[in-house]
Protein backbone atom coordinates (compact mmCIF):
# COMPACT_ATOMS: atom_id res chain seq x y z
CA UNK A 1 0.00 0.00 0.00
CA UNK A 2 2.81 2.40 0.67
CA UNK A 3 4.42 1.55 -2.65
CA UNK A 4 1.36 2.68 -4.64
CA UNK A 5 1.02 5.92 -2.71
CA UNK A 6 4.68 6.70 -3.33
CA UNK A 7 4.22 6.26 -7.06
CA UNK A 8 1.21 8.57 -7.22
CA UNK A 9 2.92 11.23 -5.14
CA UNK A 10 6.00 11.06 -7.38
CA UNK A 11 3.82 11.46 -10.42
CA UNK A 12 2.00 14.38 -8.83
CA UNK A 13 5.22 16.13 -7.86
CA UNK A 14 6.63 15.55 -11.36
CA UNK A 15 3.54 17.14 -12.89
CA UNK A 16 3.72 19.98 -10.41
CA UNK A 17 7.43 20.55 -11.15
CA UNK A 18 6.75 20.48 -14.92
CA UNK A 19 3.98 23.09 -14.56
CA UNK A 20 6.20 25.35 -12.45
CA UNK A 21 8.98 25.16 -15.05
CA UNK A 22 6.58 25.82 -17.90
CA UNK A 23 4.98 28.79 -16.18
CA UNK A 24 8.26 30.31 -15.08
CA UNK A 25 9.68 30.13 -18.65
CA UNK A 26 6.56 31.71 -20.07
CA UNK A 27 6.66 34.39 -17.43
CA UNK A 28 10.25 35.20 -18.34
CA UNK A 29 9.38 35.34 -22.04
CA UNK A 30 6.44 37.64 -21.37
CA UNK A 31 8.60 39.88 -19.22
CA UNK A 32 11.30 40.08 -21.91
CA UNK A 33 8.67 40.82 -24.56
CA UNK A 34 7.22 43.55 -22.36
CA UNK A 35 10.68 45.15 -22.18
CA UNK A 36 11.44 44.86 -25.90
CA UNK A 37 8.00 45.63 -27.41
CA UNK A 38 8.09 49.41 -26.74
CA UNK A 39 11.58 49.63 -28.21
CA UNK A 40 10.53 47.75 -31.35
CA UNK A 41 7.35 49.82 -31.65
CA UNK A 42 9.35 53.04 -31.32
CA UNK A 43 11.82 51.88 -33.95
CA UNK A 44 9.05 50.86 -36.34
CA UNK A 45 7.14 54.12 -35.93
CA UNK A 46 10.37 56.10 -36.29
CA UNK A 47 11.05 54.41 -39.62
CA UNK A 48 7.50 55.14 -40.80
CA UNK A 49 7.56 58.82 -39.77
CA UNK A 50 11.00 59.56 -41.14
CA UNK A 51 9.94 57.80 -44.33
CA UNK A 52 6.97 60.17 -44.47
CA UNK A 53 9.25 63.17 -43.90
CA UNK A 54 11.51 62.01 -46.76
CA UNK A 55 8.43 61.55 -48.96
CA UNK A 56 7.35 65.12 -48.17
CA UNK A 57 10.86 66.37 -49.00
CA UNK A 58 10.83 64.59 -52.37
CA UNK A 59 7.31 65.85 -53.12
CA UNK A 60 8.05 69.50 -52.34
CA UNK A 61 11.34 69.39 -54.27
CA UNK A 62 9.59 67.93 -57.31
CA UNK A 63 6.87 70.59 -57.06
CA UNK A 64 9.48 73.36 -56.77
CA UNK A 65 11.22 71.99 -59.89
CA UNK A 66 7.92 72.09 -61.78
CA UNK A 67 7.43 75.73 -60.78
CA UNK A 68 11.02 76.69 -61.62
CA UNK A 69 10.79 74.98 -65.01
CA UNK A 70 7.75 77.07 -65.83
CA UNK A 71 9.28 80.28 -64.46
CA UNK A 72 12.46 80.12 -66.54
CA UNK A 73 10.77 79.66 -69.90
CA UNK A 74 9.67 82.64 -71.97
CA UNK A 75 5.90 82.54 -72.19
CA UNK A 76 5.53 84.14 -75.59
CA UNK A 77 8.10 84.12 -78.40
CA UNK A 78 6.15 86.74 -80.39
CA UNK A 79 5.91 89.04 -77.33
CA UNK A 80 9.64 89.67 -77.01
CA UNK A 81 10.41 86.57 -74.93
CA UNK A 82 8.88 87.92 -71.74
CA UNK A 83 8.64 85.71 -68.71
CA UNK A 84 5.47 84.68 -66.87
CA UNK A 85 6.55 86.56 -63.74
CA UNK A 86 8.22 89.98 -63.71
CA UNK A 87 11.29 90.35 -61.51
CA UNK A 88 12.00 93.93 -60.42
CA UNK A 89 15.55 93.26 -59.21
CA UNK A 90 17.85 90.35 -58.49
CA UNK A 91 17.60 88.69 -55.09
CA UNK A 92 14.13 90.01 -54.17
CA UNK A 93 11.26 87.62 -53.57
CA UNK A 94 8.11 88.29 -55.53
CA UNK A 95 5.47 89.84 -53.31
CA UNK A 96 2.35 87.96 -54.43
CA UNK A 97 1.74 84.28 -55.04
CA UNK A 98 3.15 83.70 -58.46
CA UNK A 99 1.56 82.07 -61.45
CA UNK A 100 4.17 79.29 -61.19
CA UNK A 101 2.97 78.54 -57.64
CA UNK A 102 -0.70 78.68 -58.58
CA UNK A 103 -0.46 76.77 -61.86
CA UNK A 104 2.38 74.29 -61.24
CA UNK A 105 3.58 74.02 -57.64
CA UNK A 106 0.19 73.81 -55.90
CA UNK A 107 -1.18 71.13 -58.29
CA UNK A 108 2.02 69.06 -57.93
CA UNK A 109 1.74 69.26 -54.14
CA UNK A 110 -1.93 68.30 -54.25
CA UNK A 111 -1.15 65.31 -56.48
CA UNK A 112 1.38 64.14 -53.86
CA UNK A 113 -1.21 64.51 -51.04
CA UNK A 114 0.61 67.52 -49.59
CA UNK A 115 -1.56 70.53 -48.67
CA UNK A 116 -0.40 73.66 -50.58
CA UNK A 117 -2.07 75.87 -47.94
CA UNK A 118 0.55 74.80 -45.37
CA UNK A 119 3.54 75.97 -47.44
CA UNK A 120 5.52 78.61 -45.55
CA UNK A 121 8.35 80.99 -46.42
CA UNK A 122 7.65 80.76 -50.16
CA UNK A 123 10.13 82.79 -52.17
CA UNK A 124 10.51 83.02 -55.92
CA UNK A 125 13.23 85.33 -57.14
CA UNK A 126 15.58 85.97 -60.03
CA UNK A 127 19.14 85.75 -58.77
CA UNK A 128 22.67 84.79 -59.72
CA UNK A 129 22.94 81.04 -59.57
CA UNK A 130 25.34 79.29 -57.22
CA UNK A 131 28.20 77.17 -58.57
CA UNK A 132 28.01 78.32 -62.20
CA UNK A 133 30.86 79.46 -64.36
CA UNK A 134 30.46 81.77 -66.19
CA UNK A 135 28.02 83.57 -63.96
CA UNK A 136 24.41 82.99 -64.93
CA UNK A 137 21.09 84.39 -63.87
CA UNK A 138 18.21 82.13 -63.01
CA UNK A 139 15.10 81.58 -60.96
CA UNK A 140 15.40 80.37 -57.38
CA UNK A 141 12.34 78.91 -55.66
CA UNK A 142 12.42 77.99 -52.00
CA UNK A 143 9.83 77.14 -49.37
CA UNK A 144 9.17 74.97 -46.32
CA UNK A 145 6.48 72.49 -45.33
CA UNK A 146 5.65 71.35 -41.77
CA UNK A 147 5.83 67.65 -40.90
CA UNK A 148 4.18 66.37 -37.72
CA UNK A 149 6.04 63.46 -36.11
CA UNK A 150 4.52 61.11 -33.54
CA UNK A 151 7.06 58.65 -32.14
CA UNK A 152 6.07 57.40 -28.68
CA UNK A 153 8.59 57.13 -25.83
CA UNK A 154 10.86 59.79 -27.41
CA UNK A 155 11.32 63.54 -27.21
CA UNK A 156 10.05 63.75 -30.83
CA UNK A 157 6.55 62.67 -29.84
CA UNK A 158 4.06 65.18 -31.21
CA UNK A 159 6.62 67.63 -32.58
CA UNK A 160 6.52 69.58 -35.83
CA UNK A 161 9.54 70.42 -37.92
CA UNK A 162 9.84 72.17 -41.25
CA UNK A 163 11.19 70.36 -44.26
CA UNK A 164 12.59 72.93 -46.67
CA UNK A 165 13.68 72.87 -50.29
CA UNK A 166 15.43 75.18 -52.73
CA UNK A 167 15.55 74.77 -56.49
CA UNK A 168 17.40 76.92 -59.00
CA UNK A 169 17.23 76.92 -62.81
CA UNK A 170 18.92 79.07 -65.42
CA UNK A 171 16.76 81.60 -67.25
CA UNK A 172 16.37 80.88 -70.95
CA UNK A 173 17.32 83.68 -73.39
CA UNK A 174 19.21 85.67 -70.77
CA UNK A 175 19.50 89.38 -71.32
CA UNK A 176 22.96 90.82 -71.82
CA UNK A 177 24.35 94.29 -71.32
CA UNK A 178 26.31 96.31 -73.90
CA UNK A 179 29.52 94.32 -73.14
CA UNK A 180 27.83 90.95 -73.70
CA UNK A 181 27.67 90.09 -69.98
CA UNK A 182 24.44 88.58 -68.66
CA UNK A 183 22.20 90.78 -66.56
CA UNK A 184 19.97 89.68 -63.77
CA UNK A 185 17.00 89.93 -64.01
Amino acid sequence: MTLGSTRSSTRGSTKHHFLETLLSDRGTELFEFALIAPLLLTLLLGIVWFGRAYNVYQSITRAAREGARYAVLPNCATCGNTYADNYAQAGTCLANPTSSFTNYIAPALTAAHVDPQQVSNFCQKADWLENTSPRQCGVVISFAYPVHVTIPFTSLNGTNFNVSTQVQMRLENQRVDGSGNPTCP
